[in-house]
């Protein structure tokens, strides 16, 4: 841009010449060049108003499109804010069939520390550790007078502990809001609910997730806003639960067992009705994994699902089953049991060294012969044997849904020879879980129709494909029956509600190989009512020994049978059976008149 001077020589010349005042031309000149610049400042600030006017109106019609648009839409569920980051902290409830709470949430308060803020650090410490008497005061004084800025001191507290601490009145220690996952049952269903722990977690809230049981499993769907806290329903039946808990744990310890399981299923549906492992633990206080040992030792370990055990004679029915199916026998061919039996250079006894010559088919179930069961394997083979186990289930974890369940993979034989075929059909060698035993039992009480075990709530059967022919089915029950009435299980019978069943006794695999001489696995497999079956109970026992008589007992007839009456005749009535009086027969009735 030029700029003309304020005294341009030539114009001053003129003007002396003319006697006019030079200095009036620099005022008029300064007048002129002002002017100028006010009309270049009001045109700058004009263009700048229009700039500022025009990103205004934008803003606002953008602000009032979004609202416009916020109006229109579906409202959404607010979501709990930690700092910089969303926690979803909301966790739907689980309940039993009757919709009674088995988990829930609890809203409390966690406790961290500022140290910076703190007035008085020792006393702090001092207070805190009256309060939290686990505390570790040495490590937490250290902690307080480092250099640390924040520290939690409890992520969840109970209202009479914030009071405590919120007298202290010491500015340096802060509250956050919290949920917690609430057990008000302790340790009742523990296995199944498994527990839950903290995710993410900020000062104003915490994620909630499941590491074990059901709540692992169902994890997302119990932590999905999108589906409105609806409450998870499994087919546990909370009283049903209890007093199968409470039997099987007086059991326990009357017959000094190391452990306990029991499982207790519908026949048609697959709802696991009670599930149960011993010793067991509380949810609200979920102990710390073994990190050494045994694992079966932790109150943790669910021996229902993970516990892989020989079932000993519960497997006898599956041979008779099996040959029943393909034509080999009927319930009164007469099979010879005698000795000696060889198969594969090795000798096939029986219990206690007996000998019990020949037996029909429904007498080896009573008397558990070995030797027949293994003539009856025999006869079946090796191939069919195999695929007819496998429709059981046998061969595979069970798909109920606890996470916990993956585990429990069946162990089968490395090589499956006739040898092994016969021991198999006397419940050696093939190793398997309480709850895989009750779903193939489900199969011989249902009609033979293989049925999925589930933990959750159904409403009506769910029969999955035909393993055996119904004939086949119910004549396999009524030799269970008579192992009850007759047999190894005469302490199973529940006036009224016709339990069938069959023993189980098995020593004992040592871990370096071989067997224990005086430990064993006892278990007894029991259907009720046999005339109409509904349920299956199995109870299993760890090491079990009876010693009300001179000598200790340790089978199953001893143990585990009176401990599942007596679970019998404590849930049939909650489970809505009543009790029958078993017809009399009538063949020795002579008519005569008078």
């Amino acid at each position: 841009m030029i700029r003309r001077p304020l005294r341009p020589l030539a114009t001053i010349m003129n003007a002396r010449a003319k006697g006019e005042n030079p200095d009036a031309i620099e005022k008029h000149n300064i007048k002129q060049r002002h002017e100028v610049m006010r009309d270049k400042a009001r045109q700058r600030a004009e263009g700048r108003l229009l700039v500022l006017g025009v990103v205004f109106l934008v803003a606002f019609g953008a602000i009032g499109f979004r609202m416009g648009a916020l109006a229109n839409s579906e409202a959404a569920e607010p979501r709990a804010i930690s700092g910089e980051n969303f926690i979803v902290a909301q966790r739907a409830d689980i309940v039993d069939r009757q919709g009674r709470i088995l988990a829930t949430n609890l809203e409390t308060f966690s406790l961290y520390a500022q140290p910076n803020h703190m007035i008085d650090k020792e006393h702090v410490v001092t207070e805190l550790v009256k309060i939290f008497p686990d505390l570790n005061e040495n490590r937490l004084r250290k902690d307080f007078t480092g250099k640390r800025k924040f520290l939690w001191v409890r992520k969840k507290i109970s209202p009479e502990q914030k009071q405590m601490v919120h007298d202290i009145g010491d500015p340096g220690l802060l509250f956050g809001p919290r949920d917690m996952r609430l057990y008000p049952n302790g340790k009742l269903a523990a296995h199944v609910l498994g527990g839950a722990g903290f995710g993410r977690e900020g000062v104003n809230a915490a994620e909630l997730i499941g590491v074990a049981g059901v709540e692992r499993t169902f994890d997302e769907a119990l932590r999905d806003p999108a589906n409105g806290g609806k409450a998870l329903t499994l087919s546990l039946d909370l009283t049903v639960q209890a007093a199968t808990e409470r039997v099987l744990y007086g059991g326990m310890k009357l017959l000094n067992a190391k452990g306990a399981a029991a499982v207790l299923m519908d026949v048609h549906t697959g709802e696991v009705l009670s599930l149960v492992s011993l010793p067991d633990f509380d949810p609200n206080e979920r102990p710390r994994p073994l990190v050494e040992g045994d694992a079966a030792d932790s109150p943790l370990f669910n021996r229902a699902l993970q516990g892989v055990y020989e079932l000993g004679s519960t497997f006898k029915i599956f041979a008779t089953a099996q040959a029943l199916e393909l034509g080999l026998v009927n319930p009164d061919t007469v099979i010879d049991t005698k000795g000696p039996m060889k198969v594969g250079g090795h000798s096939i006894g029986e219990f206690k060294r007996k000998n019990y010559g020949k037996l029909s088919v429904t007498d080896i179930i009573v008397k558990s012969s070995n030797r027949g069961t293994g003539r009856i394997a025999l006869q079946i083979g090796v191939a069919r044997q195999k695929a007819f186990l496998k429709s059981l289930g046998l061969f595979e974890p069970t798909p109920i849904e606890i996470t916990e369940a993956s585990g429990g993979q069946p162990l089968l034989p490395a090589k499956w020879t006739d040898l092994s075929a016969v021991t198999v059909s006397y419940g050696h060698g093939l190793s398997s879980t309480p709850l895989h035993l009750a779903t193939a039992y489900a199969a011989l009480a249902n009609g033979g129709r293989f049925v999925k075990p589930t933990i959750l709530k159904q409403d009506q059967a769910r029969y999955g494909p035909r393993v055996m022919r119904e004939d086949v089915a119910a004549a396999s029950v009524k030799m269970l029956r008579k192992v009850v009435t007759k047999g190894t299980a005469s302490f199973g019978e529940v006036p009224g509600y016709f339990v069938a069943g069959k023993t189980g006794t098995a020593d004992k695999p040592k871990p370096t190989g071989g067997y224990y001489d005086d430990k064993v696995i006892n278990t007894f497999a029991s259907v009720f009512p046999a005339h109409s079956p509904k349920y299956v109970l199995v109870v299993t026992l760890d090491e079990p020994v009876e010693t009300s008589g001179s000598e200790p007992r340790r089978t199953a007839g001893w143990t585990a049978v009176p401990v599942a009456a007596e679970i019998i005749e404590r849930v049939a009535p909650l489970l809505g059976l009543r009790p029958q009086v078993e017809p009399a027969v009538l063949t020795d009735i002579t008519l005569a008149s008078h």
